[in-house]
C-alpha cells in the first residue's frame, strides 16, 4: 500500500512515500540487505517489511493493494497473471535448485516414488513447491488421487511433521532444514526442473506503483543485485559464524549452521543474466506461460493467457545500467 503522509509542500517526494514490501522466509543474499536497512538507505524513504507464509498470500496482498512490492515464486506469479492482476516481475531473485525439496519421513515406508500411494503429503498450495510436487508426481506417473495432498504453510508443515501427522512434504526452509533431520530427500526442485518443470522466485510490483514511482523500483532492484554480487564475491566467507549469515538467521528463523548449504540451493542471476533472453528479456514470460498451462491441466487456474510478456519488465534494470 502506498501511503501519502499529509505534509507541507516543502517536503520532498521521498519524505512522503511509505513503501510496503512483502517478503517470505526463504534464504537468499538479499535478506542481508533487508536486515541491514540498505533498501531504506538507497530508496531514501520509509520501507515497511511484511512477512508472509506463501506466494499465494503475497499475491492476495498485492491484489488488495496492501503491499507495493512482493517476493513470490513462479507458480503463484503464473496464477496471479492468469487472473490478469496488474503486477509485473522486475527481477528474478532466485533460480531454485536444492532450496526446495521433497522430504519423506524416516520410518514412513517411503523408499521409492511408488511407495507414495496412500500417503499424506503436505505442501503450500499454489507455491513453487506445490508446482514441483505436481511435476514430480506426473513424472512418476502417480495420480494425485492416489495420495492425500494437504495444504499447509511451512510453519504448519514443521508442526505437523513433529506430530507425525504427515508422511512427507515438499517445502522450503526453515521447515525444509528441520524435516530433513528426520527424513530423506526423495527429489528436489532442481531435479524436477530437469524433468521439464523449472521453478524460480521473482520480485514483483503493482503496476500502478511502478508507473508512479519507477525510481523506487529501480533502486530496489539495484540493492538486490548488489547483494547477489556481494555473495558471489565473498561466498567462502559466509560461514555459519559470519555476520551475513547471522543477519539471515535472525530475519528468517533458520539456524545459522543450515544457511550456507541453503544458499547453495539456488542461483542468483546477475545484472546481465537478468536481461538475457533466458530470463527477463524472453524466457521468464515463456516459463510463466508453461507454468500456467500446467496449473490449468491440474485444475489450479481457470484460464491461460495467450501472452505473459506484459507481466515481466526489463525497464527497471535497464534504468540501473543507464545511470552508470
Amino acid at each position: 500500500m502506498l501511503s501519502l503522509v499529509l505534509a507541507s509542500s516543502g517536503c520532498s517526494q521521498s519524505e512522503k512515500l511509505h513503501t510496503v514490501v512483502a517478503y517470505q522466509t526463504g534464504v537468499d543474499p538479499s535478506k542481508v540487505a533487508q536486515a541491514e536497512g540498505l533498501y531504506d538507505k538507497e530508496i531514501g524513504s520509509s520501507v515497511e517489511w511484511k512477512r508472509f507464509n506463501s506466494g499465494a498470500e503475497v499475491i492476495n496482498a498485492l491484489a488488495s493493494g496492501d503491499v507495493d512490492i512482493g517476493n513470490l515464486g513462479s507458480s503463484p506469479l503464473a496464477a496471479g497473471a492468469s487472473r490478469q492482476l496488474a503486477i509485473e516481475a522486475f527481477i528474478v531473485s532466485a533460480e531454485i535448485k536444492g532450496a526446495e525439496a521433497f522430504v519423506v519421513r524416516t520410518g514412513s515406508g517411503i523408499n521409492s516414488p511408488a511407495d507414495l500411494i496412500g500417503k499424506k503429503i503436505a505442501t503450500p498450495f499454489v507455491s513453487t513447491s506445490h508446482y514441483s510436487l505436481l511435476g514430480a508426481l506426473q513424472h512418476w506417473q502417480i495420480p494425485t488421487s492416489k495420495i492425500t495432498l494437504i495444504n499447509l504453510n511451512p510453519s504448519e508443515i514443521n508442526a505437523a511433521w513433529q506430530r507425525g501427522d504427515i508422511d512427507g512434504a515438499f517445502v522450503w526452509s526453515p521447515a525444509l532444514a528441520e524435516i530433513k533431520k528426520t527424513g530423506h530427500v526423495l527429489t528436489s526442485a532442481d531435479e524436477v526442473g530437469s524433468w521439464g518443470h523449472p521453478t524460480f522466485e521473482v520480485w514483483v510490483v503493482r503496476k500502478d506503483f511502478a508507473k508512479a514511482h519507477p525510481e523506487i523500483v529501480s533502486k530496489f532492484a539495484k540493492v538486490t543485485l548488489e547483494s547477489f554480487a556481494n555473495y558471489k564475491q565473498h561466498k567462502s566467507e559466509w560461514t555459519a559464524q559470519s555476520a551475513p549469515v547471522a543477519a539471515i538467521a535472525k530475519l528468517t528463523g533458520v539456524k545459522p549452521e543450515d544457511i550456507p548449504t541453503l544458499l547453495e540451493g539456488a542461483s542468483y542471476p546477475d545484472l546481465q543474466s537478468q536481461l538475457s533472453p533466458r530470463l527477463l528479456a524472453k524466457g521468464t514470460a515463456q516459463d510463466i506461460a508453461k507454468t500456467a498451462n500446467f496449473l490449468k491441466s491440474q485444475g489450479m487456474v481457470n484460464e491461460v493467457l495467450s501472452d505473459y510478456s506484459p507481466y515481466v519488465s526489463t525497464q527497471f534494470i535497464q534504468s540501473i545500467i543507464a545511470q552508470k
